[in-house]
């Protein structure tokens, strides 16, 4: 009885990666590498590159600059570079989405902005290193 109590307490104190979220709040300015192994939701700003191995989701007021890898991604905020989603991408009313987007699946809600190259349709596996460096030189 006891030793239940335990067990459940400590598994609350240690969520499984499947089941926690990563957040960056408004306010918060990142520049570099990130990398999460579950999802992440941005409200701040982030200038580099994004490795998620779960769900990316840009709110509102979130903004993100640069390379961002995903399985799933929901952008109600500002996306400006090179965007790679495996599965499904989804693109709501607010956001302002810019450059190329390589992804699964795509919805787009009306009076978002989307403007750039989109591949879509294929089991994505990486962007090709070719496309990295001319996306970082513009």
């Amino acid at each position: 009885m006891f030793g239940n109590k335990k067990q459940n307490s400590s598994s609350m104190a240690n969520p499984s990666p499947s089941s926690a979220i990563n957040m960056l709040v408004s306010g918060t300015h990142i520049e570099g590498t990130i990398v999460a192994k579950s999802d992440i939701r941005i409200d701040g700003t982030v200038d580099g590159t994004l490795q998620c191995s779960g769900k990316l989701i840009i709110g509102a007021e979130g903004k993100v600059e640069g390379q961002s890898t995903c399985q799933n991604a929901v952008i109600e905020g500002t996306f400006k570079g090179t965007l790679l989603v495996h599965d499904s991408l989804d693109v709501r009313e607010s956001a302002n989405v810019i450059g190329d987007i390589q992804t699964g699946k795509l919805n787009v809600q009306a009076g978002a902005i989307f403007n750039g190259n989109c591949d879509m349709g294929q089991k994505i596996k990486s962007i090709p290193s070719n496309d990295v460096k001319e996306a970082s030189a513009s």
